[in-house]
């Protein structure tokens, strides 16, 4: 078998390159190699359970692909002649390539706790045959333990009380979400999930896992019929390393555009390095719309640089639902820029989304704002409030990666609407930005 593109992988990174490659060069022969018959939405995956309750509402249909013309083979590719271009595969054989992308993704942590292995035992899976056999345990269990209080097990947890369930989470950090926000979003986010009935245990390590319990290192005991594990993953590099590509304990290394160590092998997604868009450090980011944007510039730039915009890093703008409360962030928290040795500032503001603040559905939305003493430039972004933040965050997330400074950002033109948005007076983003520039210019 020959093509021209190659692609392994079938999640988002691998279908976003596939189809931004058939854009660009449209007389490209491009197939795509997955090993699950069906693809789920990855960020969907707490929703099947809660919301959905239904694993088939949670797939990406296979014609987003084929309506374009892109081949699909359910087949796994095992090794790979970087020399003579040539993929082989369980399957169908050898497959020639030009060009080929690696889009294999990230695989679930199982930390060393004694049970782990049980029957009773679930991990974050994007399979849906998998997913399906953890929504029947999911039915017929009462207690529900979560091991890890990052996005994914919050979100697991906000969806499985919503089944009447015995929801607990586990998490060895001083809270939930720590990596992605600071201590007061947090706890915004512990409050609104202890209100809606989620136990959660801070501060505390799981030891061992029994058929209806687990046991945490302070000799506690909490029952659970089933334990969902998630506590992150990492980068699904193997055949990567096993065919010489250079590759770190953080992913397949890349550079700009997304070109590995061989000219014409690609990486994209979770299993591709990623660095910090401030610091250049590695950043062990794993999120859907940072790889379909690093996908974005591998499919357009596989033959010859057509997108000249370099990748500069990644910048992670996250966003959550907890309960009735929405969080979002974007580029450092003060945590972070504080440990990476920036002079920075903050700006507060406090305001309603709507406005008169007495229309029906209004919400309180508090932001935080980054940015440097000198200079001004957008660091990073906190908002917590109601639904409307996830484009407010997004809006944000635009400017810090346009090098904003505070003052230009204050001044940006924006649309209001009393049912849609804060007051044209008070726009929630830009108020903090104010807020953040008077303390700049009192030299605070």
């Amino acid at each position: 078998m020959k093509t021209d593109v190659l692609i392994i992988g079938g999640g988002p990174a691998g279908i976003v390159t596939a189809v931004t490659a058939k854009q660009n060069y449209p007389e490209k022969k491009i197939v795509v190699v997955r090993k699950e018959q069906r693809v789920a939405v990855p960020c969907g995956i707490p929703y099947i359970f809660g919301t959905l309750r239904d694993v088939e509402k949670n797939l990406i249909p296979d014609s987003v692909l084929t309506s374009k013309g892109i081949e699909i083979l359910v087949d796994e590719i095992v090794d790979v002649d970087t020399e003579k271009k040539i993929a082989k595969s369980k399957e169908h054989g050898n497959i020639e390539f030009e060009k080929l992308i690696f889009a294999t993704g990230s695989k679930p942590i199982k930390p060393p706790i004694k049970g782990i292995d049980g029957n009773n035992v679930f991990f974050v899976k994007k399979d849906p045959q998998y997913l399906q056999e953890l929504l029947k345990r999911v039915d017929e269990s009462e207690g529900i333990v979560i091991i890890g209080g990052g996005f994914i097990g919050v979100e697991f947890a906000d969806e499985l009380r919503k089944l009447g369930k015995k929801v607990s989470i586990v998490e060895m950090l001083p809270h939930v979400l720590s990596a992605s926000f600071d201590d007061e979003f947090c706890e915004m986010a512990e409050e609104e999930l202890r209100r809606t009935g989620v136990e959660i245990y801070t501060n505390s390590k799981v030891v061992e896992i029994k058929e209806n319990r687990v046991i945490l290192s302070s000799g506690k005991e909490i029952p659970g019929d089933i334990v969902i594990v998630s506590v992150g993953a990492r980068p699904n590099t193997d055949l990567a390393e096993k065919i010489g590509l250079k590759v770190s304990k953080n992913g397949i290394m890349v550079d700009e555009y997304m070109r590995t160590s061989h000219p014409d092998i690609f990486a994209v997604g979770d299993c591709a390095e990623k660095r910090d868009f401030f610091t250049r450090d590695v950043k062990p980011v794993m999120l859907a719309s940072v790889a379909t944007a690093e996908a974005r510039i591998a499919g357009a730039n596989l033959y010859k640089i057509k997108a000249f915009k370099q990748f500069k890093g990644t910048l992670g703008i996250f966003a959550t639902k907890v309960g009735n409360l929405a969080l979002g962030a974007a580029g450092l928290i003060e945590r972070q820029a504080k440990k990476d040795g920036f002079d920075y500032v903050v700006g507060r503001s406090e305001v309603a989304d709507k406005h008169p603040g007495t229309l029906p559905g209004t919400n309180k939305v508090r932001v935080k704002l980054l940015f440097t003493k000198q200079g001004g430039f957008f660091l990073g972004a906190q908002i917590a409030g109601g639904d409307t933040i996830g484009e407010m965050i997004n809006l944000v997330g635009f400017a810090i990666e346009s090098g904003y400074t505070a003052s230009r950002y204050m001044t940006l033109q924006i649309g209001t609407h009393p049912l849609l948005t804060p007051a044209p007076t008070a726009p929630a983003t830009l108020k903090a930005a104010e807020d953040a520039l008077m303390k700049i210019y009192r030299g605070k």
